[in-house]
């Protein structure tokens, strides 16, 4: 099967294409111009140049494949024009089925997120038949990839072969840029996470989140959404699994919501906006933060035959890389394990 993948430069989608290797297709992986492509190192495949942002750009690339595995992007919670991430990821999304829709591709799968879901404040955990509106997006990246999912969802009603997975909060090596959650490890073994919020996270094992990417092109149903999840756990206890494994002090200074925020709107402002670098924090990571992201996995289970596996092989995993390519030094306590 030859398959067209989004992404393969990034954290998933790296994970994804090496699975997919594995299985024994033939990938064909769009690249942009600026793209790291260390990540693409030992994956064998043909990369084309293009851009989400333009999507005729990409309309030679699909010549020929079965399947488009869309695994790409722009996932930031930091971002002066949000132009650009709508661009990329709704108008991307959109402008990828109909390219794919044309050219006969059997098979499309849609990496959504868990952000599109609706969460209480009770930390009861979701699922996909919660009741969710674009009004419960909280900041750009949510709203995005909530609109580019209901592109996919569409495309699915009209006839499309579309599967839609959601992946929680994935862990792992290979987290290069990092995404926002590769930075909470890479602040803790560094040392600057000195106090935690009331929040909490699925985690979920990046590797089995790309094998569930292979086991969607086949088992996967049209319009259905799946969460992909691990974990369910506080931000304390992942610091604390953190320091576990690193000997690095977790954090016993809880902050309200409110200190936070007020940290947040002058790192936005003096960090982001009059020096022009990116922030530690941001009002969007704040606002997110007051509601649990816990999360539950029947479906995929059942469905596609996900397995939810324990986290903690998977947060060393991240840990080791991130030590080993020199994003944080060599703790004493993990040097000696």
């Amino acid at each position: 099967m030859k398959v067209f993948v989004t992404g393969a430069t990034g954290f998933v989608g790296h994970h994804v294409a090496k699975a997919l290797v594995c299985e024994g297709a033939e990938l064909r992986l769009l690249v942009r111009k600026s793209s790291n492509l260390a990540n693409l190192e030992g994956i064998a495949g043909e990369t084309v140049v293009g851009d989400l942002g333009e999507p005729e750009s990409l309309r030679l690339a699909l010549d020929g494949c079965e399947a488009v595995v869309h695994v790409a992007a722009d996932y930031r919670l930091w971002i002066p024009q949000p132009e650009a991430m709508y661009r990329a990821n709704v108008d991307g999304t959109r402008g990828l089925l109909g390219l794919a829709r044309e050219a006969g591709v059997r098979r499309f799968v849609y990496t959504s997120s868990v952000a599109t879901m609706h969460f209480g404040a009770d930390g009861i955990p979701t699922d996909e038949d919660a009741p969710v509106t674009l009004a419960d997006m909280v900041g750009h990246y949510k709203r995005s990839k909530f609109l580019a999912e209901q592109e996919a969802i569409k495309a699915a009603q009209d006839g499309q072969q579309v599967m839609i997975l959601n992946p929680t909060t994935p862990v792992g090596a290979n987290d290069r840029k990092p995404t926002p959650t590769g930075r909470i490890f890479v602040d803790f073994l560094n040392g600057k996470f000195p106090a935690f919020v009331d929040t909490g996270l699925n985690l979920v094992d990046v590797t089995e989140v790309a094998r569930t990417h292979v086991l969607a092109l086949t088992k996967g149903a049209p319009g259905r959404r799946y969460i992909l999840g691990g974990e369910n756990l506080t931000l304390k206890e992942i610091l604390d699994k953190m320091s576990a494994m690193t000997g690095i002090p977790s954090p016993t200074v809880k902050i309200p919501f409110v200190l936070a925020a007020t940290y947040a709107f002058f790192e936005e402002w003096i960090t982001g906006r009059i020096r022009g670098k990116e922030p530690r924090a941001t009002l969007e990571e704040v606002r997110m933060g007051r509601k649990k992201m816990f999360a539950s996995s029947a479906r995929a289970e059942r469905e596609l035959g996900f397995r939810i596996l324990p986290i903690d092989p998977a947060m060393r995993a991240a840990v080791d890389w991130f030590c080993a390519h020199g994003y944080a030094p060599e703790s004493p306590a993990r040097a000696h394990l």
